[in-house]
């Protein structure tokens, strides 16, 4: 069991986390704090910018946090506060296939976050 929730821990917090540095940084094809906050203000989320940083944030500490098993309960909460937003904000008004850009995604980060949250880290995190 603990190599299986080691390698759930390590994909998903780690996408989790890259997807904040996309958000931050422009890394991995994102486009940075200026890019995405300009898309949010488009959307009709203000201020883009202090928000395009609090999700960037919340997703690199909270992949992070969630990748080494360590503060479990907040690493979760991180991603799932994201994702609820991402629903709400985003991808809820699609339906729920991600083929049509719907919840179907972040729904499944969602439940993969609590479900290791409930069920702990694992033997193998710090």
């Amino acid at each position: 069991m603990g190599y299986g929730l080691l390698i759930i821990r390590l994909i998903v917090g780690l996408s989790f986390a890259g997807h904040g540095t996309q958000k931050l940084f422009g890394w991995f094809g994102g486009h940075g704090l200026k890019g995405t906050g300009g898309w949010l203000e488009s959307i009709g989320v203000k201020p883009g910018a202090l928000l395009a940083l609090v999700a960037g944030l919340a997703e690199l500490i909270g992949g992070l946090l969630f990748a080494a098993g360590l503060w479990l309960p907040v690493a979760a909460a991180l991603i799932v506060i994201t994702m609820l937003v991402a629903i709400f904000t985003v991808h809820g008004k699609n339906g729920y296939w991600v083929t049509q850009n719907g919840f179907e995604y972040n729904l499944i980060l969602i439940a993969i976050a609590v479900g290791i949250a409930l069920i702990g880290p694992g033997v193998y995190a710090l």
